[in-house]
């Protein structure tokens, strides 16, 4: 019985550095993360220091096999976000879930708000801000272009460069964009934008020759962000730089880790993606299939702004005199919902294009795990509710497995007797008890850790449920019933201020929710069923756990605290039906009486 304590207690404990974690080290970094966020954006529209006066340097050559990089000129102040929008003509982009505008000048795709998605629970508070423009301390943006051979003499269109949209032009689902350019020497360029009614954009770019001489000309793509955006660092979400390169597979690089290094190039490779990646939403290239391209990943100074680009180079388009050449890629710009991530890998042949969303290590389980939360919400239309239901099928799922183990526990309880008979007979003797003990085990056939196999199945569904709540956009400001309006966020009651009685707003490590109050009592009821173990250390610890998970799952997502609150609840039930079964006690309210009584005075 100890064994099987002291293992319990070894995954408990472990458990407990997994929440203490994210409690004491996550859960404050996501909070100064979005004060920062949040004070960032309301800095937003002022002059805070310069930029470069262009949109995109041209810092590398095709000879180099690297696409332009961004440039490091200081001599313009940035501006606020409006006037970055007005600096330029532009095309406005309207579909279901997108609206912006499309820049003249170079072409860039810089101003992006998703529709479905605002910044907070409050429905009229502003549209969640994907793409921002150049010339703005927080400037986000794709650009299209195309380099030459060192000395090729033929003049592209650049970051400067304004071309020409038909008047009117709108891009919409069913109205695609051509915007054109000539460089007065003989070549005509073409860009054709269309959109789907997602998130997919096709950039379509040829070259018409109308010279009598032949050109070489490299196209690129790439996405460029000024200023480092505030991550929480948490070690279940990736958040920064990532990309598929053909049999190299994914390739997540961080913020810091792109500034401390030289960057991320690769091989060349002829299929894949590459981009930049927030928790909910994310920005990436994917070129046109078949066709060889050098990604890279890069980071450079913009006067004391960091500024962080994904991009490519494809292999060298040859346009013949009197012909014209083409090449297409497509730009994914929105938010990573499942469902819409998913049919682009499928209907378009993106390799790997899920691994967009931070599925972790244990895709295999977490993923799953989503779509099972998911096909149930589309039945009862509530996440909250697919939560206890899926709670349930694992329960029933992993039934047999509890059941023999509950069982074998409480034999072990009818076997308590028989154990004090053997420490009575070899009260010196340790190795003796101890062979003794596991001889009774075999005569009776329990298996001493078979208490630890709930907890070991409830690990994994544990993880794999947190890290749904987490990275997938479809738990972000879904509701519960009552005071949970985001399942995705804390429990926004506390017991210090009498769940708003009080008009006072504590700080954070006093944040303690109803929620948690209620997986906290059902913990301790559930430890309470078992006597205490006899090592005073040991029934100490097993006293404390439940109040010191309960504070620790204070910061931890709602959704995921009703799912153990209610795991909880489940296994009391079936733990007690199982015990009266076999004519075992259920010493609960002994346990509890014994554990609020007031101990005797020594001597």
């Amino acid at each position: 019985m100890t064994e099987n304590r002291n293992m319990i207690l070894a995954i408990a404990l472990s458990l407990a550095v997994l929440l203490g974690w994210q409690y004491f080290v996550a859960g404050p970094q996501l909070e100064k993360a979005q004060v920062a966020q949040q004070a960032a954006e309301q800095k937003a529209g002022q002059t805070t220091t310069t930029a470069p006066t262009g949109g995109t340097a041209a810092s590398g050559s095709a000879a180099e096999g690297t696409a332009p990089t961004v440039g490091t000129n200081t001599t313009a102040a940035f501006v606020s976000r409006e006037e970055a929008l007005a600096r330029s003509p532009r095309v406005a982009i309207d579909t279901p879930e997108l609206t912006g505008s499309i820049s003249l000048a170079g072409a860039r795709i810089d101003d992006l708000s998703l529709k479905l998605y605002r910044d907070t629970i409050e429905p009229n508070s502003p549209l969640v801000k994907l793409l921002n423009p150049f010339g703005t301390n927080h400037a986000y943006y794709a650009e299209f272009g195309f380099m030459a051979p060192a000395g090729a003499g033929v003049k592209l269109p650049g970051a400067d460069t304004l071309w020409t949209a038909p008047e009117g032009a709108r891009l919409t689902p069913s109205t695609p964009v051509t915007l054109t350019w000539d460089n007065g020497a003989g070549f005509v360029f073409t860009r054709e934008i269309s959109v789907d009614s997602h998130a997919m954009f096709t950039v379509k770019d040829s070259v018409a020759n109308t010279s009598a001489t032949a050109a070489t000309v490299y196209p690129y793509g790439l996405v460029t962000r000024y200023g480092t955006p505030q991550v929480p660092g948490a070690w279940v979400l990736h958040e920064g730089l990532l990309g598929v390169f053909g049999d190299e597979g994914l390739t997540e690089t961080t913020y810091k880790d792109l500034k401390d290094s030289e960057g991320v190039k690769p091989g060349p490779v002829t299929s894949g993606w590459l981009g930049i990646t927030d928790k909910y939403w994310a920005t990436a290239l994917i070129p046109e299939g078949g066709v060889s391209f050098q990604p890279r990943f890069s980071w450079a100074l913009a006067g004391d702004v960091d500024t962080y680009q994904a991009n490519y180079l494809r292999d060298p388009l040859e346009v013949p005199a009197g012909g014209t050449a083409a090449t297409e890629t497509r730009l994914f710009a929105g938010a990573k919902t499942v469902a819409r991530v998913d049919a682009y890998e499928r209907d378009l042949g993106i390799v790997k294009f899920d691994r967009m969303i931070d599925w972790g290590w244990f895709y295999w389980i977490t993923k799953p795990m989503f779509l099972l939360i998911d096909y149930l919400y589309n039945l009862v239309g509530n996440f909250g509710i697919a939560i206890l239901l899926v709670t349930l099928i694992v329960k029933a799922i992993f039934f047999p497995l509890a059941n023999k183990s509950y069982a074998s526990m409480t034999k072990m309880k009818l076997l308590q007797p028989a154990m004090a008979d053997i420490k009575a007979k070899y009260p010196d003797d340790k190795v003796k008890q101890q062979q003794e003990t596991m001889e009774l085990y075999k005569r009776e056939k329990i298996n001493p850790l078979a208490g630890c196999l709930p907890i070991l199945v409830q690990i994994p569904v544990f993880f794999s449920l947190y890290k749904v709540l987490y990275v997938t956009i479809e738990m972000r400001h879904a509701p519960f019933f009552g005071w949970i309006h985001d399942l995705s966020a804390a429990d926004p009651t506390t017991i210090f201020n009498l769940f708003g009685l009080i008009p006072w707003m504590p700080p954070q490590f006093l944040m303690l929710g109803i929620w948690p109050i209620i997986m906290g009592i059902t913990m301790f009821v559930q430890m309470k069923l078992n006597p205490a173990p006899p090592d005073p250390t040991q029934a100490m610890l097993f006293t404390w756990m439940p109040i010191v998970f309960t504070f620790m799952m204070a910061s931890f997502p709602a959704g995921l605290v009703i799912y153990w609150s209610w795991n909880n609840l489940l296994s009391i039930l079936q733990q007690s039906l199982i015990m009266k079964k076999h004519g075992v006690k259920i010493e609960l309210f002994d346990n509890l009486k014994t554990t609020f009584a007031r101990k005797p005075k020594a001597g």
